[in-house]
């Protein structure tokens, strides 16, 4: 599929300008937590010790730095690297000959996930909008792997795209086994007032009208056996009062997921959702205050966030029809507190 003279140039000015509109996003809702950090000033205590965290696999990390990010955040720039390589994970061939693509793929839970589905056999398109840095990272760990791996860079806003990034998925692969619907625009607010139309546009189109319209390009070409697997969260469970519009589209894809899980069994396709607790994700120093990132996940059960590593068995788990042929139309907490919320 070969592109036009400059579209290339184009399509990347575009996805840089979309990247740039959620920084101005975020460059709002960062004046008014300075503003409300000032009023706040001289009235805070000495904060109470922290109890450790109960680790009960890999050790992993319980203090985080107190980092601000500018979005869409890149995992180069973390100080402490999410840990994605799950070096205790042995693959023993659960997707072995297929081909899955991965919207949000450069970083995080997306990264961690292409990485384990080539380690089981599975050769992986990475769509993502503008951290080309991180994308490249995430090619060579899945070429380590002794896989293929494939990098499309553009904004799941727009439907036209996530067409081509199916499309060029399938001309490289030949065929098209797993989706899996993980990219994700997140922004905290204090109050419904904070949110205005272009912030809920943003949330919206990024996290319901790009699932939707990845699926919808996707379905012609999944065969029996195949899956989608959408990245819910826990704040979709229980809700979130600084994450209001965030927590509504988890709530949807929730509902998105079993809806069509019912509408495409017959086809032989399973669709499953997987709803995260607190994850060490750029997404997240992208989105709080440095203080309030250096906080994040003490209040789970486990005191700690998760890393990248522990969700990503969840999504081989569901992709693998050796695993969960039986399984489809559920939404798996996998939150590090007891109980489904």
């Amino acid at each position: 599929m070969d592109e036009k003279p400059g579209a290339k140039d184009a399509a990347r000015g575009a996805n840089e300008a979309a990247a740039e509109k959620q920084r101005e996003i975020q460059r709002e809702q960062d004046r008014k937590d300075e503003a409300k950090a000032k009023a706040k000033e001289g009235g805070q205590g000495k904060q109470e010790q922290q109890p450790k965290s109960p680790q009960t696999g890999r050790p992993q990390p319980e203090e985080l730095p107190a980092q601000h990010m500018e979005k869409p955040g890149l995992e180069a720039e973390m100080k402490l690297k999410p840990r994605f390589e799950a070096p205790d994970y042995k693959g023993s061939g659960k997707l072995e000959g297929m081909a899955a693509l991965v919207t949000g793929g450069d970083s995080g839970i997306g990264r961690a996930v292409a990485v384990l589905y080539a380690r089981e056999g599975a050769d992986v398109a990475i769509v993502y909008l503008s951290s080309h840095e991180d994308a490249e990272e995430t090619r060579r760990w899945v070429e380590k792997e002794g896989r293929r791996c494939l990098l499309i860079p553009g904004d799941v806003k727009d439907s036209a795209f996530c067409k081509q990034a199916v499309e060029k998925t399938v001309a490289e692969f030949k065929r098209l086994d797993i989706l899996v619907n993980n990219a994700a625009f997140q922004e905290h607010a204090d109050s419904l007032e904070d949110i205005t139309d272009e912030r809920l546009e943003e949330t919206m189109k990024t996290n319901i009208f790009g699932y939707f319209y990845m699926a919808r390009a996707a379905l012609p070409h999944l065969k029996p056996g195949s899956s989608i697997i959408n990245s819910g969260s826990v704040v979709g469970l229980r809700g979130s009062g600084q994450l209001l519009d965030y927590s509504a589209t988890k709530g949807a894809i929730h509902a998105f997921t079993m809806s069509l899980a019912s509408s495409v069994l017959e086809k032989g396709i399973r669709v499953n959702c997987v709803a995260p607790g607190p994850v060490w994700t750029p997404l997240n120093p992208a989105d709080q205050t440095a203080e309030k990132v250096a906080q994040f996940g003490k209040s789970s059960d486990m005191k700690r966030p998760a890393q990248p590593e522990e969700l990503s068995p969840a999504y081989v788990f569901l992709a693998s029809p050796a695993c969960a042929s039986y399984i489809t139309g559920i939404v798996l907490p996998v939150t590090g507190s007891v109980g489904a919320t």
